[in-house]
């Protein structure tokens, strides 16, 4: 019987691919959101403010890559293709809850997404920039100040946009709160996981 092991260069190769296609559909959906405005799930949720900074966060690491990153990667590192892919996924999923309106029919969907979605994203952003030997409350304090300042962004920009004018805005503050809290829980696991996930593979062989 002959068990099948992923190789380091198919793994790569893995990640590579589901970063592109993770582009490619976010991509897609704001299209259709652009052409089919009303079949979007975003309507009336900040869908301009989304259609803008979606692309941005999407596309904010390969541009960084492109401009300054591969002149100042040490050891001539290869583009960071798992922390472009988990700095992907909070866009993309945000967008396909709200095309299948999970926000407003499933009641733990929002607290999920909030802590998960930061989870991603802190652990993409700590893949991309931060340097491998942090210690591990290094890491997490990295993971925190970079998590709980977007956490914060992100609900300032959920006030300005279109919370302050919706029905939604007597609850705010309480679901505010919440948000930031699970936010904040993700971005402190994501850090611990990172610390431990670089701590077990050997630096001559990590891809992370």
């Amino acid at each position: 019987m002959t068990t099948m092991v992923a190789t380091p260069a198919a793994r790569a190769d893995w990640v590579r691919h589901a970063a592109v296609l993770a582009k490619v559909l976010l991509f897609g959906l704001l299209l259709s959101a652009l052409i089919w405005p009303d079949l979007s799930g975003i309507k009336g949720k900040a869908s301009t403010a989304r259609l803008i900074v979606y692309p941005i966060g999407a596309m904010i690491l390969p541009l960084w890559w492109w401009v300054y990153g591969r002149a100042r990667s040490t050891l001539h590192r290869s583009f960071p293709w798992a922390a472009d892919l988990l700095m992907t996924l909070p866009w993309l999923i945000d967008l396909i809850g709200n095309r299948l309106n999970l926000f407003d029919t499933v009641d733990w969907w929002d607290d999920a997404m909030h802590f998960v979605l930061w989870g991603f994203l802190t652990a993409g952003a700590l893949l991309a920039f931060a340097p491998r030997d942090l210690s591990r409350g290094l890491t997490v304090f990295v993971a925190l100040g970079f998590g709980t300042t977007a956490a914060v962004v992100w609900e300032l920009g959920e006030y300005v946009t279109f919370v302050r004018n919706s029905p939604e805005l007597q609850t705010a503050y309480t679901d505010t709160l919440g948000d930031l809290a699970l936010g904040t829980l993700g971005a402190l696991l994501a850090g611990l996981v990172l610390y431990q996930l670089r701590r077990n593979v050997s630096p001559s062989t990590s891809k992370l």
